[in-house]
């Protein structure tokens, strides 16, 4: 990864933190339940644009005027992508927990 898609990504995970309960003042004071209202959100955010996409295939199923087979694509895969953004985050909080649990003390 180059410096500047670090960045990028440090930019970004900033701006997701000022979103879920302001800027942090300090490596320990974002508590747990800043943290899983993040998450909370997160995926109410995958699980709206999932139904939203199935929505469309329906809609576009029945033969809808309105509902191209463009859009329909777009929104499935926007869900789709959204869902292995979610996934990816879960398979890392559980490594990284997996890892905690086998430090010694």
């Amino acid at each position: 990864m180059s410096d500047m898609q670090i960045q990028q990504v440090l930019a970004q995970m900033r701006a997701m933190s000022a979103r879920a309960g302001g800027e942090a003042n300090g490596a320990g004071s974002v508590g747990g339940v800043q943290f899983s209202n993040l998450l909370t959100q997160s995926m109410q955010q995958v699980n709206a644009a999932q139904q939203h996409a199935g929505d469309l295939a329906t809609r576009f199923t029945v033969g809808e005027p309105d509902v191209s087979l463009p859009e329909v694509m777009v929104s499935m895969q926007k869900a789709s992508l959204q869902f292995e953004a979610v996934t990816q985050v879960r398979n890392r909080l559980v490594a990284a927990y997996q890892e905690i649990m086998n430090m010694t003390v």
